[in-house]
């Protein structure tokens, strides 16, 4: 009983540092590409700013997991934090600068700290035993709900506080929140790792990719993540293009980060009641219904329950993969196979970042609906293959 509590408690203390981290990336997304389309000169660079974040959490998913695995949990997350608020700093000052590539310089940072808060999850998975690890996870990403009501809402507010200035105010907000997070982190309490060694880390990561539940698990997760990371990081461009404010695209991207992190109350239970793959099935149907329903048209109501249903696809895909994730390795085996998983899903979605602004000027909003939804049939069909094959006598690891 105090064993369970003590996994809740920490649990929850995850939850917060979520919620803190992803506020600071909901305020970026929701400014960073009108911030990069205001200081670009060429407005096809408008998201290069965006698709840098996803870079710098790319770049920063294997040192995260290693570092980790080497320090612990605590040190790596205050890391992240350190990086958090350097690349708030930065980007503050590059608005008051009006320099583009200071700009795009301080959101790789932010990006790199965003790396190392997707351990966050994995954190919560390992504290949790094989029944509420699914349910842990899902709470941790909850903890990001607070970033769709206060992401956007601080972006709004903080964006006229250093007036004449616009926007430099969300980052000094950013850096707020980062630190607040790293004050959190001592209350933390996570079991240092074992003394890891990449020559005795179990099975080659060969051995372990080659899993259908692996494959399964990281492109169900990557496809979700880069075809949100596409249609969010285009639609403020979008909405700004059809005429529409920034409040408006403020309030879309608030409704978007809800849908992203508002089900994780219960999808962690969903999972539990009705199985991994038709959670994925579902997540992967919602991708296609908002991609339908930017076809329909370009107004606010439309941008904004795409956008919404979008955020709840990505949220049944991402808890999904991660759960079935957590089933293909051994406690040490974790690093790497965790590492693996996350630079797949955030280089890939850096690809798709970096392509937004180029195939909205250069081809519509309704071309990017259409490229992604072969994408969405394709990790659809993945998923079907794993549901109609019998892989349940396959073994499964803890994910400890």
């Amino acid at each position: 009983m105090a064993a369970a509590a003590s996994s809740r408690r920490t649990v929850l203390l995850l939850a917060l540092c979520q919620a803190l981290a992803m506020t600071s990336m909901s305020i970026l997304a929701t400014t960073s590409a009108i911030i990069g389309n205001l200081l670009a000169t060429d407005k096809t660079l408008s998201t290069v700013p965006v698709a840098l974040q996803m870079t710098g959490m790319m770049c920063a998913t294997i040192p995260a997991a290693f570092l980790m695995a080497r320090i612990g949990r605590r040190g790596g997350f205050w890391s992240g934090c350190a990086l958090g608020t350097s690349g708030a700093a930065v980007a503050g000052l590059a608005v008051w600068a009006a320099s583009f590539p200071a700009f795009c310089l301080g959101t790789f940072l932010i990006g790199c700290s965003n790396g190392f808060a997707q351990q966050y999850r994995f954190a919560a998975a390992e504290a949790a035993d094989e029944r509420f690890r699914s349910k842990a996870i899902s709470l941790v990403l909850a903890g990001g709900i607070v970033s769709g009501i206060f992401g956007p809402e601080t972006a709004k507010w903080s964006r006229d506080l250093f007036a004449p200035v616009l926007f430099a105010g969300c980052f000094a907000m950013i850096a707020s929140l980062q630190l607040c997070a790293a004050a959190l982190l001592c209350f933390v309490r996570v079991p240092r790792p074992p003394r890891f060694s990449l020559r005795s880390s179990g099975r080659p990561i060969r051995q372990i990719a080659a899993q259908p539940l692996f494959i399964v698990a990281v492109l169900a997760g990557t496809v979700g993540y880069a075809v949100m990371s596409l249609l969010m990081t285009a639609t403020p461009i979008a909405m700004l293009g059809c005429g529409y404010g920034f409040t408006d695209a403020a309030f879309v991207i608030q409704w978007h980060v809800l849908g992203m992190y508002a089900p994780s109350f219960v999808t962690g239970h969903l999972i539990a009641r009705f199985g991994v793959s038709n959670i994925l099935l579902s997540g992967a149907a919602l991708l296609l219904l908002a991609c339908g329903i930017n076809l329909s048209g370009v107004a606010v109501l439309q941008f904004w329950s795409a956008l919404t249903l979008l955020g709840v696809g990505w949220n049944f895909l991402f808890i999904g993969a991660t759960t079935l994730l957590t089933r293909t390795y051994s406690p040490v085996e974790k690093a790497k196979v965790q590492a693996l998983n996350d630079f797949t899903i955030f280089g890939t979605t850096t690809v798709a970042a970096f392509l937004s602004g180029a195939l909205l000027t250069g081809f519509g909003w309704s071309v990017i609906q259409l490229a992604v939804m072969p994408i969405i049939a394709v990790a659809t069909a993945a998923i079907l293959w794993l549901k109609l094959a019998d892989w349940r006598a396959a073994p499964r690891y803890a994910g400890q």
